[in-house]
């Protein structure tokens, strides 16, 4: 076989930003409430560590740019605007490069994103997650439905004219009218991109102690699935593409950045707690923000190599990842880039994941079913 790692001159660029209001109550992502006295320090660390990789990665042009939290919107659009300018300054940025910001209402006014949009973010993420203020309270959330529409009206004002709105679904207390409502007033905005997930409980969190105390909070997993089937007959009828297991999109919208990472390829991620996959290596950041600041400062570099990834590890990751895009995988694209023929590889299993209904073979791609979407994780475990 050929080297496992796909090598493109094209790379997507990942900053965190770890900063945060409030914590949610089912997040256990990389972010901390009350740390806001560290953020200069951390945007020039940032910007420390983005001109130290751009002199490592001279060959590579950076085809998106996604801001990503913890809550960005926190940031003020000067701190956005100098970060994209010390980007733009030390790498080749694309023309048409796809830059994105994540956000939560109750962060963003007008004037931020008047600056944000004219700093070059084209892409607005919003993370709205319900339209019931109750359902948002008991979640942690500390914004309302309203506020959310106020800052969506401000956006498209300020010429955001691609903007992708979070959904959640799965949530305590949530009925079908709930989701339903939530879905109807979300698709009359037109957004061009929606992304719908279902609750994950992750150990730890202050959700998890919640349905721990109270098992009765957590709902069925047949409503759980009905809401999921739900999403997709409805945003389907709207004109909305689904393109991947919790991702829909307007024709020309599908998130690029995201794209990069179900298509395996390479990626660089800077900040607390980023991770990276350049060269066949992955590599990760110190979590710690004011770690990572100390280190920045110190040493030029906060990151630690999680291992070359070798061809074996790297197919594996590709089945997964590529069989959460509803077109699936290509196994000509697939030989092309391992030298081997996917049925010579894993002929036996796709055939015996295709009797269960989980797989088909569809226009030469091999994707899963609908009730393998429903089963996803049963078929990835088989390519583990």
């Amino acid at each position: 076989m050929k080297e496992g790692f796909f090598v493109s001159h094209e790379i997507g660029l990942y900053v965190h930003i770890p900063f945060c209001k409030a914590k949610c109550y089912y997040c256990d992502f990389n972010s901390y409430p009350g740390l806001d006295s560290l953020i200069p320090e951390y945007i020039n660390a940032l910007k420390t560590e983005i001109e130290i990789y751009a002199g490592k990665l001279k060959d590579k042009k950076i085809s998106t740019i996604y801001i990503g939290g913890g809550t960005p919107s926190i940031l003020d659009g000067a701190s956005i605007d100098s970060l994209l300018k010390v980007i733009f300054r030390n790498f080749s940025v694309c023309k048409d490069a796809e830059i994105t910001i994540e956000s939560n209402p109750g962060t963003l006014d007008s004037s931020k994103l008047h600056a944000y949009h004219s700093a070059g973010i084209n892409r607005l993420s919003i993370g709205l997650q319900s339209w019931q203020d109750r359902l948002l309270k008991s979640i942690g959330r500390i914004h309302t439905a309203n506020d959310f529409i106020v800052n969506f009206n401000e956006a498209r004002n300020a010429g955001f004219m691609n903007i992708n709105i979070d959904l959640m679904f799965g949530l305590p207390g949530q009925t079908m009218e709930d989701w339903m409502s939530t879905l109807q007033n979300v698709i009359s905005l037109k957004p061009e991109h929606i992304s719908c997930y279902s609750l994950k409980v992750e150990e730890g969190t202050p959700m998890d102690k919640l349905i721990q105390e109270d098992e009765s909070l957590a709902i069925p997993e047949e409503l759980d699935r009905m809401m999921y089937h739900h999403v997709v007959r409805e945003l389907k009828k709207s004109g909305y593409r689904h393109y991947e297991i919790s991702n829909f999109a307007l024709s020309g919208f599908e998130s690029r950045h995201n794209m990069i990472y179900w298509n395996a390829c390479e990626y660089l991620g800077v900040g607390a707690g980023s991770h990276s996959y350049i060269l066949g290596e992955r590599f990760g950041n110190e979590e710690s923000p004011s770690e990572y600041i100390n280190k920045i400062n110190l040493k030029g570099s906060a990151s630690y190599s999680e291992g070359i990834i070798d061809t074996m590890e790297s197919i594996k990751e590709y089945m997964i990842l590529g069989l959460r895009l509803i077109d699936g995988i290509s196994p000509e694209h697939f030989e092309k880039r391992y030298g081997i023929n996917i049925y010579e590889l894993y002929g036996e299993k796709i055939e015996e994941l295709k009797s269960r209904g989980l797989l088909k073979t569809e226009d030469n791609r091999i994707c899963l079913t609908e009730t393998g979407l429903d089963l996803a994780n049963q078929v990835f475990v088989e390519f583990i």
